[in-house]
């Protein structure tokens, strides 16, 4: 077995790979500041999803980075966990 930072590390070797992770960044990158906020303010899931008057499989969800979340999700998810939803626009990186 080796260990996930070496495997990772292979594997963004490869063409094909790079461009599917890529492709999936900004999902990762909205799975991570979820789950950040969430263990920032010091809740489970299922605190979480009750402050939000939801459900913990749909904490699951956001936190996966399956499903795109509304503004009012993502206004609700803040409020629960004691933040404020910025959002912003970023020229894209030259390629």
């Amino acid at each position: 077995m080796i260990p996930v930072a070496e495997a990772f590390s292979q594997w963004r070797k490869e063409p094909e790979y790079v461009a599917a992770y890529d492709a999936f960044e900004d999902q990762f990158a909205r799975a991570a500041a979820i789950i950040a906020a969430r263990a920032r303010a010091g809740l489970t899931q299922e605190q979480l999803a009750a402050r939000m008057n939801t459900s913990q499989a749909v904490i699951a969800r956001l936190e996966s980075g399956r499903v795109k979340p509304s503004t009012r999700t993502l206004e609700r998810l803040a409020a629960a966990t004691g933040m404020r939803l910025r959002i912003s626009f970023e020229p894209l990186a030259a390629e």
